[in-house]
């Protein structure tokens, strides 16, 4: 005798008839049948829902019971704040708190970030990866270190996770203003966790305040002096490798500080000192004569509105006879490679 659809439908749902089992998934996926089990789904959705205002009613009522002169509006508001009293000790460790900017970035522009990354290096599954180590070791180094890592999180995390990805021919690196010196050391770390054996130079005027021609920078967020001894304790964080970093206060324009770490070829340059379209222009002319064959520039605040000099010194740079290509763009950095 066969059982009526009315007493197989519910049973079907819930998988407890065995002889319907096999094609559940064709059942329920069909078109005919998301019809047929509409007005169920949407009876259930209904008791579910009852049954949901029920126990918060009757959790209103007990604690309003306890707490006598209390209504339940005074209760939920009394709940809400400790949720918000428990939530704060951890925004702690992502809002702008002594550094001026969120860590804390929303889904939206993780995405972006990702794609974005994996477009400039070829890498989908590497780009992932490397976006949540760097964000998970952006957090850890402002929570260990001394003052903070200049830029917007996607600007910092895309950085430190393009870097390695983009394979560059040799582990020297270059970076042109480090503020603290944090960024050094986080990208020391995720070379190494390439498999790398990074060798860093900093070029940095350390001259107590973050400088730029023409912006009044003011005192720091992290209420931090711009000093050597900061940049120190920072690299110290990364090991050995940070430890050994070569550090040259003064300007890159300077021929002086030129000479003293144009020694060798690198196989990174990082451009983050004088924002203005003159200094990112003499940046560039010199990371042409210094970096490596397959070396990679990084433009940082590459397209930022607040710093349109970058982009036109970039513009101008690429009208000549140049061995950089343009690789793309990250979260407001640029990348380049040189040729031979």
């Amino acid at each position: 005798m066969c059982a009526s659809p009315a007493r197989v439908l519910p049973l079907v749902v819930s998988g407890l008839w065995p002889p319907y089992r096999p094609r559940m998934r064709a059942l329920i996926t069909s078109k005919t049948a998301r019809r047929a089990l509409r007005p169920i789904v949407e009876l259930l959705d209904q008791r579910i829902e009852r049954q949901v205002r029920r126990v918060m009613t009757n959790t209103v009522v007990n604690t309003t019971r306890n707490a006598p002169g209390s209504t339940a509006a005074d209760v939920t508001q009394q709940e809400l704040q400790k949720l918000r009293g428990r939530q704060r000790p951890l925004e702690l460790f992502f809002d702008g708190t002594g550094r001026g900017a969120s860590r804390l970035p929303s889904a939206p522009h993780l995405d972006r970030t990702i794609a974005e990354l994996a477009r400039v290096t070829g890498d989908k599954d590497g780009a992932e990866r490397n976006v949540a180590q760097a964000f998970r070791l952006l957090i850890a180094l402002e929570a260990l270190g001394v003052g903070r890592i200049a830029g917007g999180t996607m600007n910092i995390v895309g950085k430190l996770s393009a870097v390695p990805l983009l394979d560059p021919p040799n582990d020297e690196i270059l970076e042109i203003g480090t503020l603290y010196g944090m960024f050094g050391a986080a990208l020391i770390r995720m070379m190494e966790r390439a498999g790398r054996d990074p060798r860093l130079t900093i070029v940095d005027p350390l001259a107590g305040t973050q400088l730029q021609p023409g912006a009044t920078m003011g005192d720091d967020a992290s209420g931090t002096p711009v000093q050597g001894a900061a940049v120190r304790t920072n690299l110290s964080l990364a090991g050995a490798a940070g430890a050994a970093t070569r550090i040259q206060q003064g300007f890159s324009e300077d021929p002086e500080v030129r000479a003293l770490v144009s020694d060798r070829s690198y196989g990174v340059i990082v451009v983050d000192g004088d924002h203005s379209a003159a200094g990112v222009a003499a940046d560039l002319e010199w990371a042409e004569r210094i970096v490596a064959p397959g070396g990679i520039v990084v433009l940082d605040d590459f397209g930022h509105p607040k710093w349109p000099g970058i982009k036109e010194a970039f513009e101008k740079h690429m009208a000549t006879e140049t061995r950089f290509t343009y690789l793309g763009q990250v979260a407001h950095s640029g990348y380049l490679r040189a040729s031979a």
